[in-house]
């Protein structure tokens, strides 16, 4: 049997590239055509297509490589269990250029610690992130979505729904917009008047 190395790469955003993270794994030996990849997916979303695929297309003997941990899971039970699923299954785990051996303690603890340090890491992401949208907030620079019409928009709207003569799938079609936008624009008029 004939050990395949399948690869993994995952970013969180669409605006990011895999490009770095694949040619890290070609550089590990994986093929190319062996690179399964989940983009605009969070590690802390265990539902991901492309780690469900590389997941599958793993047999007894065969080694799993991602670049890095955090790239696999952003939590410790998530890590350990991907980790505990490939050990059953007879899979080896490749964490850039260190194979994890679940049988040997000291490798089992340096895996746990690297777990636990992308759980913080991800939680430290999440805390600024929250931070930074209050001080947003507070300044007036964060204020939501912009309405899809402008004032003298939604005035007309309103001027027009008030007549009777107009539906709301009318006034939708009208001004180009979804009926929820129509009974949001129209709940906002009436907040104001």
């Amino acid at each position: 049997m004939t050990q395949i190395l399948i690869g993994y790469a995952r970013c969180s955003t669409d605006k990011q590239d895999l490009a770095a993270q694949k040619g890290i794994l070609v550089s590990f030996g994986v093929a190319s055509d062996r690179i399964y990849t989940d983009h605009g997916f969070t590690g802390t979303n265990r539902a991901r297509p492309g780690l469900d695929q590389a997941l599958a297309a793993l047999r007894e003997g065969d080694t799993l490589v991602v670049p890095k941990l955090d790239r696999l899971a952003r939590s410790v039970p998530d890590a350990r269990d991907i980790a505990d699923n490939l050990a059953a299954r007879g899979i080896k785990l490749q964490l850039g250029t260190s194979i994890h051996d679940p049988t040997d303690p000291m490798g089992k603890l340096f895996f746990n610690i690297l777990a636990t340090f992308a759980e913080f890491e991800a939680d430290l992401i999440r805390m600024r992130t929250r931070e930074g949208m209050a001080v947003a907030r507070a300044k007036g620079k964060l204020r939501g979505k912009k309405p899809k019409l402008s004032d003298r928009q939604q005035q007309e709207l309103r001027r027009m729904y008030d007549t009777g003569e107009y539906s709301i799938s009318d006034l939708a079609e009208v001004f180009s917009i979804s009926r929820p936008t129509v009974y949001r624009t129209l709940g906002r008029q009436a907040a104001v008047a």
